[in-house]
C-alpha cells in the first residue's frame, strides 16, 4: 500500500495497524535545534486516547509514546533536542480484541472501507480495519504535536461546535473550559455539556451513532506562507483535514456561508494600525488569501460522518455475494467526532509547520 505520507518539508509517514503489535510514524525534515519534552508529546496523547469517557470507545490504550531515534537529550534529562535527522515514534497496541471482528470478516460492513480495500487490494484487515482505523491517527497527533514547536508563538486549538442537531451557543465559547475534567466533549461552551451528554447517551443506548463539526483555529501564524496556485495553505490545510478518518466536508473561514452573502459582507476591509502596518478589520477568509496566509487567525471547520460500526443490523453483501445483514459488535465511538478534535489539530499544525519551512527556504525570511 502506498501514498502513506504526507507534508513536503516536514514530511510524516505512518505505519502500523489497528491491531497490530504497534503503531507509529516516521518524522523526515524536521530542523535541528527543536526543543521538546517527552511529556509535551504524551499530553496531546491523552487528549485523543479512548476510554476516557462513557462518550467513546472503551478500548483501554494507555498510547504511551516511545522516541526512537532523531534526537538527542539536554542536560536537564527531560528536555530532547532534535538534531535534523529522522524521528520516529512507536506506540504500542495492547488492548487489541480481534474475535470482535470474527462475523464480518467475510462481510462488507456498510459506511467502512470494507468493499473499496476489498476491491483496490485483493484483500483487506477485517480487525478494526487495519490501516483504515481511526487508531492510526494517533501517530499523526505525536507528529502534530513536534509540528506545534516549529512556528514560534504559533497557537493550534480546537473545539467541538456541533453534535448531529444539537449546536453550541457561541456566545458562551471560553477556550480554557475545553480542558475542563468535566468537559468530556471538547465544547467551548460550559452549558452545552449536559445536552451534549443527554443526547448522546440516548444515541449511544440505542446502538446508533451521530456526527460532529469541528472547528479549528491557528492564531500566532506570519503572514506569507503558502503559494498561489499548486501549493495553496488553505488546499494543503483541507487535505489534511479531509485524510482523517470519516472526514465528508471541509471549509475555511467563512466556508459555504460565504456563497449566501454579499460581496460587501464577505470583504476583509482593511486599514493601517498603529504600528504602521495594515490590518484586517474582519476575517472572513480565515486568514489565508489567494492561498497565502493574510497574519490573521487561520480558521477551519470540518465535518465527521456518524460512526459506521452501529448495532443496528443494516443490509449488505458479502465476498461471495450473497445478500447479509451487518451487525458490528466490538468497542466503537457513538460519535468519533469528539476524539477527532485533537487530531484536527494535529493535522494543522502539520500542514502550517511544513509551509513555515517551506517558506523559509524559498525566501530565506519569515
Amino acid at each position: 500500500m502506498s501514498h502513506n505520507t504526507f507534508g513536503h518539508l516536514f514530511r510524516v509517514t505512518t505505519w502500523g495497524e489497528s491491531h497490530g503489535p504497534a503503531i507509529g510514524c516516521v518524522i523526515d525534515g524536521c530542523p535541528p535545534g527543536i526543543r521538546f519534552t517527552q511529556a509535551e508529546i504524551q499530553a496531546d496523547l491523552d487528549k485523543r486516547r479512548p476510554g476516557q469517557s462513557r462518550f467513546v470507545t472503551q478500548r483501554r490504550e494507555p498510547d504511551e509514546v516511545r522516541i526512537l531515534s532523531g534526537v538527542l537529550p539536554d542536560e536537564d534529562g527531560e528536555t530532547l533536542v532534535t538534531t535534523g535527522t529522522p524521528i520516529s515514534m512507536l506506540i504500542e497496541n495492547v488492548d487489541q480484541r480481534s474475535k470482535d471482528y470474527g462475523e464480518i470478516a467475510r462481510r462488507f460492513r456498510p459506511g467502512h472501507a470494507d468493499f473499496t480495500y476489498e476491491t483496490k487490494y485483493g484483500l483487506r484487515d477485517y480487525r478494526g480495519g487495519g490501516r483504515s482505523s481511526a487508531r492510526e491517527t494517533a501517530t499523526r497527533v505525536a507528529a502534530g504535536a513536534l509540528a506545534r514547536k516549529i512556528v514560534p508563538g504559533m497557537q493550534v486549538r480546537g473545539a467541538l461546535v456541533a453534535m448531529g442537531d444539537k449546536e453550541i451557543d457561541r456566545a458562551n465559547w471560553d477556550w480554557d473550559f475545553i480542558g475542563d475534567a468535566e468537559n468530556p466533549f471538547f465544547t467551548p461552551d460550559p452549558q452545552s455539556v449536559p445536552v451534549f451528554a443527554d443526547y448522546l447517551d440516548g444515541i449511544r443506548k440505542a446502538g446508533s451513532s451521530v456526527g460532529a463539526v469541528i472547528e479549528l483555529v491557528a492564531e500566532g501564524v506570519p503572514a506569507g506562507l503558502g503559494a498561489p496556485i499548486y501549493a495553496k495553505l488553505d488546499q494543503e490545510i483541507c487535505a489534511n483535514l479531509m485524510s482523517i478518518n470519516a472526514v465528508k466536508g471541509v471549509e475555511i473561514g467563512n466556508g459555504f456561508e460565504a456563497a449566501r452573502i454579499t460581496g460587501e459582507e464577505n470583504a476583509d476591509e482593511m486599514r493601517m494600525g498603529n504600528d504602521g502596518r495594515p490590518h484586517f478589520l474582519s476575517n472572513h477568509a480565515g486568514g489565508i488569501l489567494g492561498g497565502i496566509s493574510t497574519g490573521e487567525p487561520i480558521v477551519a471547520r470540518f465535518a465527521v460522518k456518524p460512526t459506521s460500526s452501529i448495532l443496528t443490523p443494516r443490509r449488505s453483501v458479502d465476498k461471495d455475494g450473497n445478500e447479509v445483514d451487518v451487525q458490528t459488535k466490538g468497542r466503537h465511538d457513538p460519535c468519533v467526532g469528539i476524539r477527532a478534535v485533537p487530531i484536527g489539530e494535529a493535522m494543522l499544525a502539520c500542514a502550517i509547520a511544513d509551509h513555515y519551512l517551506r517558506h523559509r527556504g524559498q525566501t530565506g525570511r519569515i
